[in-house]
Parts: structure tokens; C-alpha cells; sequence
């Protein structure tokens, strides 16, 4: 790995002034500046970001806060931030919470330890106060904060939306499974299936989760069929909590989609690849990254915001967890 310190002896110069003409600061003669920066293209070296800031008190980092980096889901958020920092010079300091408030606060403090100029964060606002102290501009990303920027997807017309497509395809006992109380995307959802159900003639049954985690799904799962057994149709918090439901239909015996039809949310890409393919309420994942990226960096470039609050669409992915419609009917 190319250092500073090669730059300064291939360029004939100190390492003070290789410094100067990374970080503009001091003065540095034309010359000196341009034979410093030739160098610096022929070793092709790249400044450590985190050295940089803690010398400049600056930096181009950007720090950003995940819940869990095992769902599918996340990565696809994080791609869509990448992509737009990167493109802008910026590059991604990365943590991972486990909705632990602990782990949160450890990151929080490493992000301003390392000098970030700002931060996207898509855990739970638990720690208000905390992040009311925070010196740097953050975005809430997948998560609804109404004191902070946000990006988010419409999710209580997307439960609406399952919970349509579920009547409308014949299902008559209808099991809905809330999702984690912590997580308000996850309640919007419920909330908009509710009302629709609620409104409908169908019979149905809500299951209290408290987690998007496969090993909680799977006993979820199991205590449906045993409490509920007469379920034939199933509106799930998340594609991995459907992929599971899908998992202990098929263990017993049930014939999808005409025993049980089953709906996910998210659109993960592993959603396709199950067998049968998994009908879902899609969240546009990459785009909402790639926006919540945008909307950080005009906060620290102090551009002109026109909205702070921006709210995405859902769709509905058909694939073979659910009835086909009839067109003509």
C-alpha cells in the first residue's frame, strides 16, 4: 500500500507538504503543487479518510447505522447510499446495531470520534436526547422521525394493498402478523391491512411478533398453524417472516397457494428464488438509499431542501404464493 511518506520521497518534498496540498491549507508553490499531485496520480495513492479527519478535523465520511445486516433487505439500502456518496466523493463508515441501544450508542460515539459530516441511521429513534446532541446533520432512512429529514416507503398502503389483493383472490380466514412494536414502519403496514380488513367480511386473526428474525419466524410459524389451523391466507410482516410461514405450510401438507395463499413485504432479492416464488408488497430498497443519500448531502453542502419528509411508493410483485385473478371475472 502506497503512504504519504512514498509520495513525499518520490516527490522530493516533506511529508508536511504533501499534507498542505491534500488538505489546501499553507502555502505550497505552483510548482511544488503540481509535482506533489503528479506524483500522487503516477503511485496512485489514496489519502486514509480517517487520517485525513483526525489531522483536518474534517472529513468525508459518512456514517451509516444499520439494524441488522443479515436481512437482504438492508444491503439493498446500503448499495442505493454507496453508489450516491460515492459518486460524490464521499465514502461509508459502517455499523451495525442489532436494535441494541448499547451497540447504538458505541457507534454513534465512533462516528463522532472519526469526524463524520453526517449520518443515516435506519434503527428505532430510542435515544432522542442522544441524537438531539449529535454535532453532524442525519437522515432517518426506512424508519419515520418527524424532527428529522426522513426517506420511507409508503408501508400503510402497502398492508392495504396485501390485504386487497388477499380478499380479492378468495382467501376467507385471514391471519395478519404485526410486527415488531419498536418498528413503525412495520405498524403502518399492520394498520393499513387492518382497516381493510377490518372493513371486510373475511375472518381474521392477528399474531402479535416481536421480530423480523428467521429463528423467531419459525416458531411463529408453527404456533399459526396450531392456533389457527383453519388459515388460508397469511399477511406477513416481512418476506423472511412469509418465507417461514411458507416453509411450515409446505411441512404440513398445505398446498400453496390453494390451501394457504401467503403475501411478504419487502421484496428481497431471495423472494424470486423460493419455491413457489413469494408474492410480496415491494419497497423500492435502492432508491430509497440512494435518496436518503441525496438528501444527507445537500444538509452538508447547506443546499436548499424542499422536503425533508420524502415517502416512496409500494407495488405489489405477483408471483405464485398467491391466486391468479381472473381478468374477465
Amino acid at each position: 500500500m502506497v503512504t504519504i511518506r512514498d509520495v513525499a520521497k518520490q516527490a522530493g518534498v516533506s511529508v508536511a507538504t504533501v499534507s498542505r496540498v491534500l488538505n489546501s491549507t499553507g502555502y505550497v508553490s505552483e510548482d511544488t503543487r503540481r509535482k506533489v499531485i503528479e506524483t500522487i496520480q503516477l503511485l496512485k495513492y489514496s489519502p486514509n479518510e480517517v487520517a485525513r479527519s483526525l489531522y483536518t478535523r474534517e472529513s468525508r465520511l459518512i456514517g451509516l447505522l444499520l439494524p441488522d445486516i443479515t436481512n437482504p433487505f438492508f444491503p439493498q439500502l446500503a448499495r442505493g447510499i454507496e453508489d450516491e456518496v460515492h459518486s460524490q466523493g464521499f465514502r461509508l463508515l459502517f455499523g451495525n446495531s442489532d436494535e441494541d441501544i448499547k451497540k447504538e450508542a458505541d457507534y454513534l460515539h465512533t462516528f463522532t470520534q472519526n469526524h463524520v459530516v453526517g449520518m443515516i441511521t435506519a434503527t428505532a429513534i430510542s435515544m432522542k436526547e442522544t441524537y438531539e446532541q449529535l454535532p453532524y446533520p442525519v437522515v432517518f432512512l426506512d424508519r419515520i422521525a418527524e424532527q428529522y429529514p426522513s426517506v420511507y416507503a409508503d408501508g400503510r398502503e402497502g398492508g392495504r394493498m396485501a390485504a386487497i389483493e388477499m380478499i380479492k383472490r378468495g382467501s376467507k380466514q385471514v391471519t395478519l402478523l404485526k410486527g415488531p412494536l419498536s418498528v413503525r414502519p412495520a405498524q403502518e403496514r399492520f394498520q393499513g391491512a387492518l382497516d381493510v380488513l377490518s372493513e371486510s367480511e373475511v375472518d381474521f386473526h392477528v399474531m402479535n411478533t416481536t421480530s423480523f428474525s428467521f429463528e423467531d419466524a419459525k416458531k411463529w410459524a408453527k404456533e399459526l398453524f396450531e392456533k389457527y389451523p383453519n388459515t388460508d391466507g397469511v399477511i406477513a410482516s416481512n418476506d423472511i417472516v412469509a418465507t417461514a410461514i411458507l416453509h411450515e405450510a409446505l411441512k404440513l401438507g398445505k398446498s400453496i397457494p390453494s390451501d394457504v395463499q401467503i403475501i411478504g413485504f419487502d421484496d428481497i432479492p431471495q423472494s424470486s428464488l423460493l419455491f413457489p416464488a413469494l408474492s410480496t408488497i415491494r419497497q423500492p430498497a435502492y432508491d430509497m438509499g440512494r435518496e436518503a443519500a441525496k438528501l444527507l448531502l445537500k444538509y452538508i453542502k447547506k443546499e436548499h431542501i424542499e422536503e425533508r419528509h420524502i415517502q416512496l411508493p409500494v407495488t405489489f410483485i405477483e408471483r405464485n404464493t398467491t391466486r391468479k385473478v381472473d381478468s374477465n371475472g
